[in-house]
């Protein structure tokens, strides 16, 4: 029998969260087209709604979903310059701030319209206007909602972002996007996470670099959105009753601002690319462990509860940012 102090260690459960994280990542390098970070939230999920997760790993489940999750978001941040902004042009920055614009503001919109909790609203939106799960993480102490919301949220960002690799290049031809820089700019500034946008790119020979450029200033409005919402929220904070003990949402949480200095730093200096190497590998690493902890969270009766509701938000919200950012990129193409 288990003494408490082994049941509320940590150790195990990130010991089978690094286990599960490191299947995904043995599989994306057995067959490169399927995403590391995908198989780990499926396979998380199946053994959480299969019952076989032991009770043990919990303690250890929460810090990989949570602390480990905020780690690879700061990491993120040395794959970022502002330099990928200024090489983006301005029509190109127009379009990538449009998007973001028209994809959070109409998430939004939509959640509300199919009554689905406002966190839930919140966090979809962020992880299709941004970056997925990473956005989601930076998002979540704003939202103050329940875990349930959270794993609605990555299920389906999870879930456009896997159909995206497959749907996009089918439609890129009846499209009109025959150049593969265009196809790449559609792209980065429709698919939600990183790993899906290259994934996706890679599809078309000469198509990746302009995805990468657009993603990755779509990468960098993160800090931004997350203070802006923060901010309003804190005003709105005022104007409510205070529940006992309740707290104001962060400004900014702490990991944000991490991710921000990151940047500043990878603009500002010129880093060994050793450096960037690691920490790029890092961040995928621990995204994909976290990843698998997300998954865990992915019961079938969450889902259940949120009905077909949360489905649709996802699929009106994945079919929102890809036609705005493809009115944006025919415009300037």
């Amino acid at each position: 029998m288990n003494s408490p102090a082994t049941v509320s260690s940590p150790v195990p459960g990130l010991v089978l969260a690094a286990l599960g994280g490191g299947l995904g990542l043995l599989v994306h390098w057995w067959f490169p087209g399927v995403q590391a970070g995908t198989v780990a939230v499926v396979l998380g999920a199946v053994l959480v709604n299969l019952g076989v997760l032991p009770e043990w790993a919990g303690p250890g489940l929460a810090v990989a979903a949570k602390q480990l999750l905020r780690l690879a978001v700061v990491l993120l941040g040395f794959a970022l310059s502002l330099r990928e902004v200024a090489q983006l042009g301005g029509p190109g920055l127009l379009v990538v701030l449009a998007t973001v614009a028209c994809a959070f503001t109409g998430t939004l919109v939509l959640a509300r319209a199919l009554k689905l909790p406002r966190a839930t609203g919140l966090l979809v939106a962020t992880g299709f206007s941004i970056c997925g799960a990473s956005a989601i993480a930076a998002m979540e102490p704003m939202a103050r909602g329940k875990k349930d919301d959270t794993a609605v949220a990555v299920s389906l960002v999870t879930l456009c972002g896997t159909l995206a690799i497959v749907v996009l290049p089918l439609l890129r031809l009846p499209l009109g996007l025959v150049e593969p820089a265009t196809f790449g700019q559609w792209v980065g500034a429709s698919v939600h996470d990183v790993g899906q946008t290259v994934a996706t790119a890679n599809t078309v020979p000469g198509a990746l670099e302009s995805a990468v450029i657009v993603k990755l200033t779509r990468v960098v409005l993160l800090a931004p959105m997350v203070f802006g919402v923060g901010l309003y929220l804190r005003r709105r904070w005022q104007d409510e009753p205070r529940d006992e003990g309740a707290r104001k949402p962060p400004l900014v949480p702490l990991f944000v601002v991490g991710f921000l200095a990151a940047i500043l730093v990878n603009s500002l200096v010129a880093l060994p690319q050793g450096f960037l190497q690691v920490a790029h590998t890092s961040q995928e690493a621990l995204l994909t462990v976290a990843l698998f902890a997300l998954g865990t969270t992915i019961r079938w009766q969450v889902m259940r509860r949120a009905g077909g509701r949360a489905l649709v938000l996802g699929l009106l919200a994945w079919l929102l940012v890809a036609s705005v950012a493809y009115v944006g990129v025919r415009m300037i193409s």
